[in-house]
């Protein structure tokens, strides 16, 4: 049995942080523009179903706002009549940042509209209350628009995990960070002066690997995702379409029972997925068994794929029981694509493989890796910022 967890509005090219809009029609025209640019403008209009007029005045207030950008370099050979310049997504003028909060350390990126990862740092805690981390937070993002001042930034996206209130950017509980009812969002919006929207990592990730993944086309029809940290959790779509529920609560599996597993959990009992299979777990295994010098997944994935035996059983152990849950959630959602953002399986084939051993031999080749295996956190954050523009950019 699964067990649930026990606006601030500026001038600017994104909604008010909320709930996601649906995709508008310059929506349908920008995200045209990144699955197939440089596009011509008909190109465009057929791609979306939209009249040549409308997709006229809609490049022009995405060129005016610097979203998108013409091409001419892409043009093909001139030929009779008026010459068609495509268009393309704008490299350099604009980005946005992401924003993630993992039990251990922090990680703020700045991404461009394409999801490129441009420049990242991470930060231990200092403190891990909210106020102590919010304020680090906030610091470390202007520090990081200084460095990058020549961008337009147009949102910051926060990822975290737990239950996370996406309507009104709040993380309702982390039991891993002892937070409760925090709101994040409006606290960074105050502090930075951007606006901030907020979503649990497995949603945040979705939603990236719908926008750039390597299986954007499938993930858009219908999708899972399940992320494996120090936290577990999960998200899952249907024509596009990220559930979220009325609370905002979907996804929490962290409580999955786990037969043959005597880890405790901080929900007071023992043998639930997220206490078998999290980092913490992990690392302190690791660190006992003298296979790693830091508390730090990374080490274990390094030592397995430098060759060592020990860190490589801890990682095909974990393997095994995210394959089980994987198995479990693909039986529940026959998805097109599940996809599995573990540290193991992002880096190691052999852990994918193993992963992938626990389904059913007709549906494993749907499980795949994350798109992000070197940058899963800092896409995280960029990618709900991403994911609002791209749903409606005007």
């Amino acid at each position: 049995m699964i067990h649930p967890p026990a606006r601030t509005t500026r001038r600017g090219d994104l909604p008010a942080p909320g709930r996601r809009r649906p995709p508008d029609s310059a929506g349908a025209v920008l995200r045209a523009i990144l699955d197939h640019g440089p596009i011509a403008r008909s190109s465009v209009a057929r791609a979306t179903r939209l009249s040549a007029a409308s997709v006229s005045g809609l490049t022009a207030s995405l060129l005016d706002r610097g979203l998108i950008r013409e091409a001419p370099e892409a043009a093909g050979p001139p030929g009779i009549g008026r010459p068609h310049v495509p268009l393309d997504i704008e490299p350099g003028r604009v980005a946005v940042l992401g924003v993630h909060i993992a039990v251990p350390r922090t990680t703020v990126a700045l991404l461009d509209l394409r999801g490129q990862v441009l420049a990242q740092r991470q930060d231990l805690h200092g403190a891990r209350d909210p106020q102590s981390v919010l304020a680090a937070l906030a610091e470390r993002v202007a520090a990081l628009r200084r460095r990058h001042a020549r961008r337009r930034i147009l949102a910051l996206g926060l990822a975290t995990g737990g239950w996370v209130d996406a309507v009104s950017g709040t993380v309702v509980e982390h039991p891993a960070l002892g937070w409760r009812d925090v709101p994040a969002a409006a606290r960074l919006a105050a502090a930075t002066g951007l606006p901030v929207f907020a979503d649990s990592n497995s949603r945040a990730l979705l939603r990236a690997e719908q926008l750039f993944g390597a299986a954007a086309e499938q993930a858009r029809r219908s999708a899972v995702l399940l992320f494996v940290g120090n936290v577990v959790d999960v998200a899952f779509s249907t024509g596009g379409v990220i559930h979220q529920g009325p609370r905002s609560a979907a996804g929490a599996v962290a409580h999955l029972p786990v037969e043959g597993c005597d880890e405790a959990c901080s929900c007071g009992r023992t043998g639930c997925l997220q206490a078998a299979v999290s980092e913490r777990v992990l690392v302190r295994r690791a660190l006992a068994a003298g296979l790693i010098e830091r508390p730090d997944i990374h080490g274990i994935v390094d030592a397995a794929r430098a060759g060592s035996p020990g860190a490589g059983a801890l990682l095909q152990e974990r393997a095994r029981l995210v394959g089980r849950a994987a198995a479990l959630l693909h039986d529940l959602f026959d998805p097109e694509v599940l996809v599995v953002a573990e540290g193991g399986a992002n880096r190691l084939p052999e852990c994918l493989a193993t992963v992938r051993a626990q389904l059913a031999p007709d549906v494993a080749a749907t499980v795949r890796a994350s798109s992000f295996p070197d940058r899963v956190l800092a896409t995280a954050g960029g990618a709900v910022a991403l994911d609002q523009l791209y749903a409606a950019p005007l």
